[in-house]
């Protein structure tokens, strides 16, 4: 029974994906309309998974059109006063901070208030401190600007320039639920600003805001993120924590179940509805309202139950990645819970097939949203499970009560979790063919005759990962391919390493490090602060060791710069600002600054140029330099040019025709500036110049030699 209740939850969720991919209800209310008339006609139990379908299309599609109306919403413009309730948060953005609104009234001085229930818009502003639920009224400028925020759609954002909250939410639940939250934040905080502290606050509410990015990426690398998601352990444990609470006064499995249904609500608002959380809530819920109607609900049912009425409800969840991950993991587990039964220790074996199986059951999931898996994943998750069950049950026990002991000790032992994070996440991940390939080897591992040959071929590919890469055999200059932006990588023989720039993201920059095995940077040069080229530098210092840090001159750093050299200064890094004439050796590199010489008016053109030599070869990194910056330089011809602005048509075509050489790189992604200019390809084109592009290309290695 159970599995057939799994089943209509799997063809509710095909058709949420087909009603959200038309985006029409029509297809789902034909779909419905054949599998009725079928019905009428023959009784079988697959028209009626017909018209499963056929209501997870109309649910798809509704949300889908929701999502679009949003998207598409007229918004009043100009300035004013709006009324709304938050939905969100609010969370730190840039220099200032950001949640959403959903808008009760918008007025102006000439119009006055008036009752608007306006699609959600993002709001901007220096205020924190504004939570889910709270009632605000914000004084600003309207703007449109469709975006999806956390994958929830917002019309567009507005600027406060005065924020109030006038009062708190109104619902007893929310009420509570915030009060849990606040509780959390605060009694973690006790323990002082720290990962191990970060992590804590993930594993109760989901909370990672104060975890650094490549902590984060760490997580993920290992397969651990579903820790910080927060599900069905979490929920297993609040409702354990709740049943000795009731222990002592005696209450029955009815009082218990219906009061765990109140204890559930709370929970999902202290962390603030994430999908992998209201799926289990709402498994929990059928198993806690069958337990107090006196009806036993199996796992399975209670899970198929749980995700068709999600779904029906609400069609996107089928698109959302958390949702996904959560219930095909939750589905693995319950396959794999006889797997192993037999052997001793049960306990051990019990917790590795939980572990392999959800981890065979995600890596399709990984795969498509993210093309690799992790090699270790199953490893990391049976030596990380019990710390985190032991952290998270330690932490809760200390917010609750006060206590500051239990909460240190959950501290040290998240911070064993992070040390596994760390460890494992340095090893490779793998791609499509390599998990068919692991796969079947694993596969053969049951087959008597060669066990032993693909146990060998599996650990001898497992034991490659732990392979360190070598330097290369000649000074080497890479491209890395970051996207839309500009990453430079210097290797030569000796280990030396000079990074420049490091593109926008900071997770593609480590991903990109990895695989050429870069522990350590004796040389980290910043062109100058635009995100596209100094965004991946955010936490790198803190990851691994830099020797010294180069930022221009004169030029305005910006933000992230700012932060970036803030985070050396703790680590005792050297910093230098550098202009035209400075220079340094490293290995077997000579590094010389041409630029900037003096201060511009833009800080594109204020970005430090590097004339890179080895073994008689040159290479130019100019850059977001334009024309101005271009005329201050002598006159050169690099063997290798690095064209300035990702091939903008901000450079000279003059200066580009008698300076580039007979190679030219562009360091571009996908982009809407028009990068790289026709203009400039004309120009390289007719000098008959080899052009090589990173999004054409990816990474681009280039020996000096």
């Amino acid at each position: 029974m159970g599995r057939s209740v799994f089943v209509v939850a799997l063809a509710t969720w095909l058709g949420a994906l087909i009603g959200g991919a038309c985006g029409s209800p029509f297809v789902g209310w034909m779909i419905i309309g054949l599998g009725l008339v079928g019905l009428g006609a023959v009784r079988a139990p697959r028209l009626v998974i017909i018209i499963v379908v056929g209501i997870g299309a109309v649910s798809g599609a509704v949300a889908s059109g929701r999502q679009e109306a949003t998207l598409d919403a007229d918004l009043p413009r100009g300035r004013g006063t709006l009324i709304g309730v938050a939905a969100t948060d609010s969370a730190a953005y840039g220099d200032s901070f950001r949640f959403v609104v959903r808008p009760d009234g918008w007025g102006t001085n000439t119009t006055g208030l008036r009752r608007w229930r306006g699609p959600a818009l993002a709001v901007l502003t220096e205020e924190s401190g504004v939570v889910a639920g709270d009632h605000v009224s914000i004084t600003g400028l309207i703007r449109q600007d469709p975006d999806l925020i956390r994958g929830d759609p917002v019309a567009g954002r507005i600027t406060a320039t005065t924020l109030i909250v006038e009062r708190g939410p109104e619902s007893p639940v929310m009420v509570v639920g915030n009060i849990f939250r606040s509780r959390v934040q605060s009694q973690i905080a006790t323990v002082g600003p720290s990962p191990e502290a970060a992590l804590l606050k993930g594993f109760l509410i989901g909370d990672i805001a104060g975890l650094a990015e490549a902590d984060t990426d760490s997580l993920r690398r290992a397969g651990l993120t579903h820790f910080v998601a927060v599900s069905g352990s979490n929920v297993a444990l609040v409702l354990g924590a709740w049943w000795l609470v009731l222990g002592p006064v005696g209450a029955g499995n009815r009082v218990r179940a219906v009061t765990g249904l109140i204890v559930l609500a709370v929970f999902v608002v202290a962390t603030r509805w994430e999908s992998s959380v209201i799926r289990a809530a709402a498994m929990a819920s059928l198993v806690l309202g069958g337990r107090a109607a006196g009806i036993v609900i199996d796992a399975w049912a209670a899970m198929g139950a749980a995700v068709a009425v999600l779904l029906v409800v609400s069609g996107d969840l089928a698109y959302d990645i958390g949702f996904q991950l959560s219930v095909v993991a939750t589905a693995g587990v319950l396959l794999g819970a006889r797997l192993w039964s037999d052997r001793s220790p049960r306990l051990v074996w019990a917790l590795l097939a939980a572990t392999v199986s959800a981890q065979v059951a995600v890596a399709p999931i990984l795969l498509l949203h993210f093309g690799s898996v992790p090699l270790l994943a199953p490893i990391a998750n049976l030596i990380a499970a019990p710390m985190v069950t032991v952290a998270t049950a330690l932490a809760g026990m200390g917010v609750i009560v006060g206590w500051a002991l239990p909460l240190h000790l959950a501290s040290w032992t998240a911070g064993m979790v992070l040390d596994v994070a760390r460890v494992v996440g340095e090893w490779p991940q793998l791609g499509p063919a390599a998990v068919i390939g692991m796969a079947t080897l694993i596969a053969l591992t049951w087959w008597a005759r060669v066990r032993w040959v693909a146990a060998v071929v599996v650990a001898a590919i497992a034991l490659f990962g732990l392979m360190p890469v070598r330097p290369p055999a000649a000074p080497t200059v890479v491209f890395l391919d970051v996207g839309q932006g500009d990453a430079v990588l210097l290797r030569d023989p000796s280990g030396a390493v000079v990074l420049m720039d490091g593109g926008r993201e900071p997770p593609v920059l480590r991903e990109a490090l990895r695989r050429y095995g870069i522990r350590h940077i004796d040389l980290l040069i910043a062109s100058h602060g635009d995100a596209d080229h100094v965004g991946g530098f955010t936490g790198l210092v803190d990851a691994i060791p830099v020797g010294q840090v180069w930022v221009p001159q004169f030029a305005v750093l910006g933000d992230i710069l700012d932060g970036v050299v803030a985070d050396a200064g703790d680590a005792v890094v050297p910093v230098a600002h550098v202009t035209a004439g400075d220079s340094a050796r490293i290995g077997e590199f000579t590094l010389d600054v041409l630029n900037p010489v003096r201060r511009y008016a833009t800080d594109n053109d204020g970005s430090v140029v590097v004339l890179v030599s080895s073994g008689g070869h040159t290479v130019l990194l100019p850059g977001d330099i334009s024309a101005i910056a271009q005329s201050n330089l002598q006159p050169l011809r690099p063997d290798v040019l690095l064209v300035p602005h990702h091939g903008a048509a901000t450079t000279d075509p003059q200066w580009l025709a008698r300076t580039v050489g007979d190679l030219a790189v562009i360091s571009v992604g996908a982009n809407t500036y028009g990068h790289p200019a026709p203009e400039i390809l004309t120009v390289l084109e007719s000098g008959h110049v080899t052009v090589l592009t990173t999004m054409e290309r990816g990474d681009i290695a280039i020996p000096l030699r």
